[in-house]
């Protein structure tokens, strides 16, 4: 067995090799100068001519396989590219989903195995899998998108994304469901039945959990799991695939060839209805191997099973080793395989004997606990630096939030699939059902919510304290382990929670002890700016198009500083690269006051904005005249709009002062309402300012700038079609001396001053 273990891992190494190293036209040779190695391999001494021939035939196939199939299937769909095409007969393979323009699915072009993401209109919606549909799309290649290289999209076989350029037409649509798609179909019906029994507050909790789709979660409660370190629940992977298998134990009860056939045929079943994802694939098949190994009368070898379903997968699409979630999901297998056992055994010849005493459920528990601590803490050793590096940032409160709520996802999974399989023809029993799951669904949402919310619940690895602590955390984990003279636990956690403190301490230091930090956020194309000051905050909008919400983005920076808390959130004007995020900020941050202008009463962002306000308790001031806020050693003077006609034009504008020290934002006014603001306020001269409207060419005029002198511009702008910074403005900038930032190129631009004169 484990001859096949060092040539499957030999091929996927060379897998990853080529996806994320070599240029593809080395792929090829690559694959030859190991095939040739192989050869020489038979000139080493026997006991070493067999593993090394099995190594160099696994990374030959690899490299040979990758370079195979970019030539003769992602080069020919990418060549289909922005390039004039006539209208294409195409397959629907998914149901639909809805999109702030209207749908996206997947569909297959022609008769080929070309897949494309295709996103049209709303009348998309009624499209279902196996419909033969009609249109003419513009196709462009699906690993670069926003002015970003992307793989989500080539990991899952998609290498072409199609925007259609007129709404695509139904001619045909299959009598009977073909076998293909009968898992998209009944994962369909399961959500449909999800919706109609549980609550609307938990319906998509529950929906995600059994089906993997997190379409329907409420605004940011999956960004709510990953910050507390548990978005694994909600993507089908090992942890769900193994409490299908238990169920499936239960009810067959003695597992035969008959019952062991039955249980891997739903548990690959149950994989499809959830999109056949790589986590979903991963699990299903390493549940299939101890099932069918002592009915073939072979040895279940945990090394060679994980390293064949890794080669089998790559071996259908080698873009999936860019797959965030297939990478995930063997390393927290790998690690529970490595570390967990030995661990749980240590732990568990340290625990009280209590379990010995008859019906004791205190040591019941302990030991439950110890061995959900076990093999949470195997899945996070390996997968902690992973999830460092594609999201750089950690989660502190993981471990727990895991050991608190994993009793009661098992019960939610068990009991919400049954009650959605009953409400297909028992409604009544189902209702019940539901109603009883429900309450276990409320406490794993109610703490993921509390933890969530916690100052430091996640930090980011963006800091070198925060990095540092994290590689001397690692150090100590892989010595506790795996040294000769075992570290004890007590040792472990006296030097990780003061190293931790420290490092979060020295991470926030120059911004405490400073007079007013200001951070213009990150956002993609959007604003954003965070004003601090000795432990109180006021954020100038919340909007943009980048990756993460722009709530996020702002609640992530306020909560690294260790607060949870706005004293005012300003809107300078209602359009959504300015207001985006309000939505989420609000579910995560407690905010004091909003203040917008008091102009456009039906404009829907307006109405939307003060629904949030009452729904989440916060006070509103709508004005039309100009105000004042003082918060820590800072004041804001906000300025009445001044102009006329389009929202941006109606906006605020905002004078942040720090003893001799000014910030300016003019949100998007354009030149015309910049000289406005110049004739009727007394501007001073000022040390930062937030260039206006994204850097375009219509703002920050000439005359801004003679009258308040910038020392420093900061552009808040991301991938955007309107030329954003324009040349123009970059021209009047560098004309009048200002030393310019930009976050689409810099990231978040943080400015410190420590006193009157100075600043970081």
């Amino acid at each position: 067995m484990r001859k096949l273990c060092w040539l499957t891992c030999a091929f996927s190494a060379a897998v990853f090799l080529s996806v994320y190293l070599l240029p593809e036209s080395l792929g090829l040779p690559a694959g030859f100068l190991c095939a040739l190695g192989g050869l020489l391999s038979l000139l080493l001494p026997r006991g070493a001519r067999q593993r090394a021939a099995l190594l160099a035939a696994g990374l030959a196939a690899g490299f040979l396989w990758t370079g195979l199939y970019a030539h003769f299937v992602r080069a020919p769909a990418h060549a289909l590219a922005d390039i004039s095409q006539p209208p294409f007969a195409m397959t629907v393979l998914d149901f639909p989903t809805p999109t702030s323009r209207g749908a996206s699915l997947p569909v297959r072009l022609g008769e080929g195995s070309t897949k494309v993401q295709l996103y049209a209109g709303a009348e998309a919606l009624e499209f279902r899998p196996g419909d033969k549909i009609y249109g003419a799309i513009h196709l462009s290649p699906s690993d670069f998108l926003r002015g970003e290289s992307v793989d989500y999209y080539q990991s899952k076989g998609i290498y072409l994304l199609g925007y259609a350029q007129e709404e695509p037409t139904l001619i045909q649509r299959p009598e009977h469901i073909p076998p293909r798609f009968w898992p998209q179909y009944a994962a369909h019906e399961l959500k449909a039945s999800v919706a109609r029994l549980f609550p609307a507050d938990i319906a998509g909790f529950v929906t995600a959990l059994i089906t993997g789709d997190k379409s329907a979660l409420p605004t940011g409660l999956y960004s709510a799991f990953q910050r507390s370190g548990i978005s694994h629940i909600v993507a089908v992977s090992g942890l769900h695939i193994s409490f299908l298998a238990a169920m499936m134990a239960l009810l067959l009860g003695k597992m035969n060839r008959r019952s062991a056939i039955l249980t891997i045929l739903i548990v690959y079943f149950f994989a499809a209805l959830a999109g056949n994802s790589p986590s979903a694939l991963r699990a299903a098949f390493m549940c299939s191997f101890p099932l069918l190994a002592p009915l073939l009368n072979r040895e279940e070898d945990r090394p060679t099973a994980l390293c064949t379903v890794l080669a089998l997968l790559l071996l259908h699409c080698p873009y999936a080793a860019s797959s965030v979630s297939l990478q995930l999901s063997f390393a927290a297998v790998a690690g529970i395989y490595l570390i967990t056992t030995p661990l749980s055994q240590r732990w568990h010849r340290a625990v009280p004997k209590w379990d010995k005493l008859p019906g004791s459920l205190a040591g019941k528990v302990l030991l439950y606990c110890v061995d959900s601590l076990a093999v949470t803490l195997g899945a996070l050793l390996f997968t902690t630096p992973l999830a460092a590096l594609h999201f750089h940032s950690v989660s502190l409160v993981g471990p727990l939030t895991n050991l608190l709520t994993l009793w009661a996802v098992s019960d939610v999974f068990l009991s919400g699939l049954l009650a959605a399989l009953l409400g297909l023809c028992f409604p009544g029993a189902a209702a019940i059902l539901a109603w009883i799951s429900a309450w276990p669904a409320r406490w794993v949402i109610f703490i993921v919510k509390a933890f969530s919310r916690l100052p430091f619940a996640s930090i980011p690895l963006t800091s070198i304290y925060l990095l540092g602590w994290f590689l001397i955390a690692y150090t100590i984990a892989l010595l506790y382990l795996f040294s000769r003279r075992r570290l004890r636990p007590t040792v472990c956690v006296i030097t990780l929670l003061p190293t931790l403190c420290a490092a979060l301490m020295m991470n926030v230091y120059p911004t405490l002890t400073g007079a007013l930090t200001v951070a213009a956020l990150d956002v993609g194309q959007g604003a954003s700016t965070l004003f601090y000051s000795r432990g109180h905050a006021v954020l100038v909008d919340c909007g943009g198009n980048s990756w993460d919400d722009p709530g996020d983005v702002a609640a992530d920076y306020l909560q690294s500083l260790g607060s949870s808390h706005l004293d005012a959130l300003i809107l300078t004007h209602y359009h959504s690269d300015h207001t985006c995020g309000v939505a989420e900020l609000l579910s995560r941050i407690d905010v004091s006051l909003i203040i917008a202008p008091n102009v456009t009463p039906e404009d829907p962002l307006r109405q939307e904005i003060l629904a949030l306000a009452k729904e989440h308790g916060c006070s509103v001031e709508l004005l039309l005249e100009d105000a004042a806020i003082s918060f820590g050693d800072a004041f804001l003077s906000i300025y009445e709009p001044l102009g006329k006609g389009s929202a941006n034009e109606e906006g605020l504008s905002v004078l942040c002062t720090v003893g001799s020290f000014d910030v300016l934002i003019t949100g998007d006014m354009d030149a015309v309402v910049e000289r406005r603001l110049v004739k009727y306020k007394s501007l001073p001269d000022i040390e930062l300012l937030v260039v206006g409207h994204h850097g375009s060419k219509n703002a920050t005029s000439e005359e801004l700038l003679l009258a308040v002198a910038p020392e420093r511009a900061v552009i808040s702008s991301g991938y955007n079609s309107y030329g954003h910074p324009a040349l123009e403005a970059m021209e009047r900038l560098g004309a009048a001396g200002c030393e310019i930032y930009r976050t689409d190129l810099m990231g978040t631009a943080s400015f410190i001053i420590q006193k009157e004169e100075q600043m970081q």
